[in-house]
């Protein structure tokens, strides 16, 4: 699949797909607390999404994944599902990853939350995982490589002695949930694809306190985690390749880049 360049009315329905995808962050909120289990959380986000924003939760039944929301927790680096035997606890660190479709595009999003007293090392990893996002973000404009990208974010994670997942990666997105190119978070400048105005991609990078090293559950075939238990943390936003730069797809109104 070749890279896509987005028209105008495309671009108008990705920033739809954006917006409510950010809204579902901003209304968990207030839920992600201590004693919740990770089903309740999915169950709110499904009737948000379904009822509230008249959408279609991209993440349910997608290649068979069972929940309309993937919630991964400490060591799981990505894809963890929904539990209604899974309490949240003190101490705590989770991604919530929401993807929404809106007249047939998709907007893709994802934040940690601390539940209660987190030690100060998880608050580290989630707080340098979210400044390598944020790093990849501010560099985004047409004629720079996708290695730029790659090369920021793993910097960044190694100089605070983190290291970066290499099996998963940022991708595009419009009409399809996965398009081409595959953004990863490691790499090297002036390398991979130049960077086009119309251009519909994620960032998303997994940050593991410990070794990048992942396993994936045998028991359910999608639950990722790090291979030595140690914790992972991840942030992701989708985003518009502008003429002069890029707009943040999915920021939240709470948040403030960079």
């Amino acid at each position: 699949m070749a890279v896509q360049i987005k028209k105008a009315d495309d671009i108008d329905k990705m920033r739809v797909a954006g917006r409510l995808a950010a809204e579902v962050l901003e209304m968990i909120v207030p839920y992600v607390v201590p004693g919740i289990t990770t089903g309740e959380i999915n169950r709110i986000c499904h009737d948000y999404i379904t009822i509230k924003q008249n959408a279609i939760p991209a993440p349910l039944n997608y290649n068979g994944f069972p929940a309309s929301v993937c919630i991964s927790t400490n060591e799981v680096i990505c894809h963890g599902i929904p539990s209604d035997k899974q309490f949240l606890c003190d101490g705590d660190i989770v991604n919530v990853d929401i993807t929404v479709i809106k007249d047939g595009f998709h907007g893709d999003t994802s934040r940690m939350f601390l539940i209660g007293n987190v030690s100060s090392d998880a608050q580290k990893l989630v707080k340098i995982t979210l400044e390598c996002l944020y790093k990849g973000i501010e560099i985004i404009k047409p004629g720079i490589s996708l290695g730029d990208v790659g090369s920021v974010i793993q910097k960044h994670a190694h100089a605070n002695n983190f290291s970066v997942v290499r099996e998963y990666c940022g991708h595009g997105i419009g009409r399809n949930f996965h398009e081409d190119p595959q953004v990863l978070h490691y790499g090297k400048k002036n390398t991979g694809i130049k960077l086009r105005e119309g251009m519909t991609f994620t960032i998303e990078p997994m940050i593991n306190a410990g070794q990048r090293h992942i396993t994936i559950s045998k028991q359910d075939g999608w639950t990722v985690s790090t291979k030595d238990k140690k914790l992972s943390a991840q942030w992701e936003h989708t985003l518009l390749v502008t003429k002069s730069g890029c707009d943040v797809l999915t920021k939240r109104n709470d948040e403030i880049l960079f």
